[in-house]
C-alpha cells in the first residue's frame, strides 16, 4: 500500500489561486478559419503552415462555400480569418457578415494574390489596406494602372519596423517568391515589409486596424518555395498571434 502525503492547505490554496488568475486564453489555440479559391496553389504544403503551427487550430474552406462561415452562429467559432483566395463574388449578407466579423474584434490576416478580392467592392480595400488592380481602374479621380506579377523571383526583403510584434525577430532575408508591381499600400497601413526588386511595388507588407480588428498583409507567398522559407513561417505565425491579439 502505497502512503498518501496530504498537500499543505495553504498550497493548495495559492494554486487554486493560480489557475482562477491565469487566463483561459493562455492555455486556448487560436481558432483560424482559413479561405482559398479562384487561384491554383500547393494546396498540402500552404496547410502545412497552419498544421506545424502549435498555437492554432484551422478550418480550411473552398468558395464559394467559404462565405457561409462568417455567417453569425458558424463565426464565434474562429478568433482569425487568414485569406488565401482570389475571389469576386459577394453578396450583401456576406459583405455584412465580413464587416461583423471584424467589428467582434477578431483578426484578419490577408496572403498574397487575396489582395486582388473584391474589385467592385470599395470596403474591401479599406478593410486589407490596399489593391492589386486587375483591370485599369479609376480611383478618386486617379487613372491606376492594371497591376503586373513575375513568376520565380529571387529577391531581398527588408523589415522596416523590426520591434512591431509580426516581425518580431526577423532579420532581411532573401525569398524565391513571386512578385507584385503596380499595387497600393493605402496611407493608413503602417510598413512592415519593402523590398528595392525592380519587378516589385516597395512596400510588400504591412499591418493596420479597421472596425476594431488588428489586419495584416503579405504580398508573399506563391508556393511552396515562399511556404518552406522560415522567415515566411514566422511572419505568418506572428500575423495570426498579434491579429488574435495574442501580442
Amino acid at each position: 500500500m502505497k502512503t498518501v502525503r496530504r498537500v499543505p492547505a495553504l498550497l493548495v490554496c495559492l494554486l487554486s489561486l493560480l489557475v482562477l488568475a491565469w487566463p483561459a486564453s493562455a492555455a486556448e489555440k487560436i481558432r483560424v478559419l482559413v479561405f482559398s479559391g479562384g487561384h491554383e496553389f500547393d494546396t498540402n504544403q500552404f496547410l502545412q503552415l497552419f498544421q506545424d503551427n502549435p498555437d492554432v487550430s484551422f478550418a480550411a474552406f473552398t468558395h464559394p462555400k467559404a462565405h457561409a462561415q462568417l455567417r453569425p452562429e458558424a463565426a464565434r467559432n474562429y478568433d482569425v480569418l487568414v485569406l488565401y483566395d482570389m475571389w469576386q463574388d459577394i453578396t450583401d449578407e456576406a459583405k455584412a457578415d465580413f464587416v461583423a466579423f471584424l467589428k467582434s474584434g477578431k483578426g484578419l490576416v490577408s496572403l498574397h494574390h487575396s489582395i486582388a478580392n473584391y474589385q467592385t467592392w470599395p470596403e474591401y480595400r479599406k478593410i486589407v489596406g490596399g489593391r492589386y488592380y486587375l483591370q485599369k481602374t479609376i480611383v478618386e479621380g486617379v487613372e491606376k494602372p492594371r497591376s503586373i506579377w513575375k513568376h520565380d523571383v529571387e529577391f531581398q526583403v527588408r523589415v522596416v519596423d523590426e520591434r512591431h510584434p509580426v516581425t518580431r525577430g526577423v532579420k532581411d532575408f532573401v525569398i524565391h517568391d513571386e512578385t507584385y508591381g503596380l499595387f497600393d499600400m493605402a496611407p493608413e497601413s503602417h510598413a512592415l515589409l519593402q523590398t528595392d526588386e525592380p519587378t516589385s511595388a516597395k512596400n510588400i507588407g504591412w499591418a493596420k486596424t479597421h472596425e476594431g480588428a488588428r489586419v495584416v498583409y503579405l504580398q508573399l507567398g506563391h508556393d511552396h518555395l515562399a511556404y518552406e522559407n522560415p522567415n515566411y513561417r514566422k511572419l505568418v505565425a506572428q500575423a495570426i498571434r498579434w491579429t488574435a491579439k495574442r501580442d
